[in-house]
């Protein structure tokens, strides 16, 4: 039983001995590392992207936004997904977010902005795709945001006095007094992180799961291949199809929950029009 309570998530009271053991075996995430891949046919999801793009002009509905956007969904349809680890014990957070890096410019020298957004039940593709749009842009602007500021201000600190706050933050994060001003702002205090590396030309990477922070699950986003596979008749196909990879926490859940959690993600990205609508709005009825 904890002395405190956390201030982003509850805990988890009901965990059968063997998961509640875990937390004492493998203490570090990345003891508790397991990894999928996952293989999503494209074959109605890009002309329904096309159709819903030509439908919104000056709107761009992406791949990797709609990936996300299927993320958010099967977070809240499976909670268990949604929780995380922290000073041996188990919580189910409060409310679903999801992390996602944007290259301030397409360039090498140019750093990636981690931007870090809720996603609530139920909300539409659209009004997804516009909040997507909005804070892609803010983090691609001059204007530095909290989050920059603070991490600017870490990095100018001495190497020891840096690793001593940082030491004390863990600390403070295990025995549940982290302040929730500073866990909001934070990305990697988060649901799950992804990265879009098919937008830099890749698709064979596992990300690793970072110590600091809560996020348990990280998913590298690879860019739309052909692939040979077998058709519903057993001779093979080529279609297009896109990669992403997956590295989990097993503590929250086991891998069977895990993996019909990202069949759900999949089901949602092969099939938009089912989930999201039809890609252009119906048009006015007759008299």
């Amino acid at each position: 039983m904890p002395l405190f309570r956390r201030p982003d998530g509850d805990l988890v009271r009901d965990l059968p001995a063997d998961r509640r053991m875990m937390q004492y075996l493998m203490p570090r995430r990345n003891d508790a590392a397991v990894y999928h891949e996952q293989n999503v046919d494209l074959g109605r999801t890009r002309p329904w992207l096309r159709a819903y793009n030509r439908a919104h002009p000056g709107r761009v509905g992406t791949l990797f936004g709609l990936y996300l956007w299927a993320c958010g969904r099967a977070l809240h349809e499976w909670p268990g997904i949604n929780r995380f680890a922290s000073g041996r014990r188990l919580y189910q957070r409060r409310g679903a977010f999801i992390t996602f890096a944007a290259k301030q410019e397409m360039t090498d020298e140019a750093p990636f902005r981690m931007i870090k957004l809720e996603v609530p039940r139920e909300e539409p593709f659209d009004a997804w795709t516009r909040r997507v749009a909005a804070a892609v842009g803010e983090a691609r602007g001059d204007a530095l945001r909290p989050i920059d500021r603070e991490v600017a201000l870490l990095t100018r600190l001495p190497g020891w006095l840096l690793r001593c706050v940082v030491a004390a933050g863990r600390w403070l994060d295990a025995v549940n007094l982290f302040p929730l001003s500073m866990i909001a702002p934070d990305p990697l205090f988060t649901s799950m992180v992804l990265s879009n590396i098919g937008s830099a030309g890749l698709e064979d990477a596992y990300h690793h799961l970072h110590e600091y922070g809560t996020a348990s699950a990280f998913g590298m986003v690879g860019r739309p291949l052909k692939q040979l596979v077998v058709g519903r008749d057993g001779t093979p196909v080529v279609r297009v199809g896109l990669q992403v990879r997956w590295t989990a926490d097993e503590r929250i859940a086991d891998g069977l929950y895990f993996r019909r959690s990202l069949e759900r993600i999949r089901e949602i990205v092969e099939d938009p029009e089912r989930h999201a609508g039809p890609p252009a709005p119906a048009g006015p009825t007759g008299p």
